[in-house]
């Protein structure tokens, strides 16, 4: 089990938009730096936030579940 987050939800939420908002224009660690995290911690952001919107990343889908 990993450690808990010190950056509450909301707040990724909020890093997580501002990137797409950038619609590929910035960088992830320019978007990071913006709000004090690191470049990697903000795609770790981002690979959650696909996997519970059930986004395809690459070639692998996350599963929808049974049925």
């Amino acid at each position: 089990m990993g450690r808990r987050s010190p950056y509450p939800l909301e707040f990724r939420n909020d890093a997580v938009a501002l990137w797409r908002a950038a619609d590929g224009k910035r960088t992830y660690a320019s978007v990071a730096a913006d709000v004090g995290a690191t470049g990697e911690t903000l795609r770790s952001w981002l690979r959650q936030a696909d996997e519970a919107a059930g986004r395809v990343r690459g070639d692998e889908q996350t599963p929808s579940g049974p049925g």
